[in-house]
């Protein structure tokens, strides 16, 4: 372990008695979760995340609602240069009235994981980058603890591009009009997982009301064109910033399962892989 995954443990609650149960290459061949624990006498009891009692999973999402929703004739040509000034200038919602600068993302153009939060905050608002501050601090910790960072094989958006007043729940109208938007980046993205973090991000872009607690543990998908790319649920970084604990450690758990679906980067496949990926924009 090197001084900068030290650091980022620490900042999840882990250290040195997490050990891994199997490489990557062998969890991910039988489709578990490559689950890093305490020792048993300190493993977290599950128990039900706050955002209520777990809600049933709906029957056989063959499409969620959200990567089904009718494109536009506008962006399906667009670059992600282009599809960022599309955003800059959209007024396709009462949202444009009130933000200061829209929130297109940022990270690495050709991106191992897309991390995917709910909305901006006030300070993502006020700079036009999203996961700033606390969050965003304990964002990267999660992030270079397997490796990873803004800059090193993720790319980072939300699923509105502008800040609801308030701190709001984004209204269905509001996600409607933003959906397009990810799904075009993701398109263009084209990253080997998605990291949803949050219960009102994870159920818009799965199509459900389930609980993180029900949805943690188990990939999904999300279709966007031709890509069908797996998703893996997690806590809200400002959530695990509430002294939680226990939930950090299922945060862990979550990173790895992360880890062993998407596989290695192409820069970590050795020397005869492919290149690594290009500068951040």
């Amino acid at each position: 372990m090197n001084e900068s995954q030290r650091r980022a443990w620490a900042a999840l609650d882990i250290g040195p008695a997490w050990v891994l149960r199997a490489p990557p290459s062998e969890a991910a061949a039988h489709g578990a979760a490559l689950v890093s624990e305490p020792q048993p006498q300190s493993r977290p009891t599950q128990a039900p995340a706050p955002e209520g009692p777990p809600a049933p999973l709906p029957p056989a999402l063959s499409e969620p609602p959200m990567s089904a929703a009718p494109g536009r004739d506008d962006l399906a040509g667009l670059d992600l240069d282009g599809l960022r000034e599309r955003v800059a200038t959209c007024r396709d919602c009462g949202l444009c009235e009130s933000r200061n600068r829209t929130v297109f993302g940022v990270g690495d153009r050709r991106p191992h994981w897309m991390v995917i939060g709910e909305a901006p905050g006030a300070e993502e608002d006020r700079r036009g980058e999203p996961f700033v501050g606390q969050a965003g601090r304990l964002l990267d910790a999660m992030l270079a603890a397997v490796g990873l960072g803004r800059e090193q094989g993720v790319f980072i958006a939300n699923v509105l591009k502008c800040r609801p007043p308030g701190n709001r729940n984004p209204r269905p109208e509001e996600v409607a009009r933003c959906a397009p938007f990810l799904r075009r980046q993701v398109e263009l993205l084209r990253p080997r997982l998605i990291l949803v973090v949050g219960r009102f991000a994870a159920q818009t872009l799965l199509g459900t009301d389930a609980s993180i607690a029900s949805l943690r543990g188990r990939v999904h998908r999300y279709r966007a064109g031709e890509l069908d790319v797996p998703v893996v649920v997690s806590y809200h970084p400002a959530y695990l910033l509430r002294d939680r604990h226990e939930d950090k450690a299922r945060c862990w758990q979550d990173l790895c399962l992360a880890r062993a679906t998407a596989g290695p980067r192409e820069q970590d496949a050795g020397p005869d892989g492919p290149s690594g990926s290009s500068p951040s924009q």
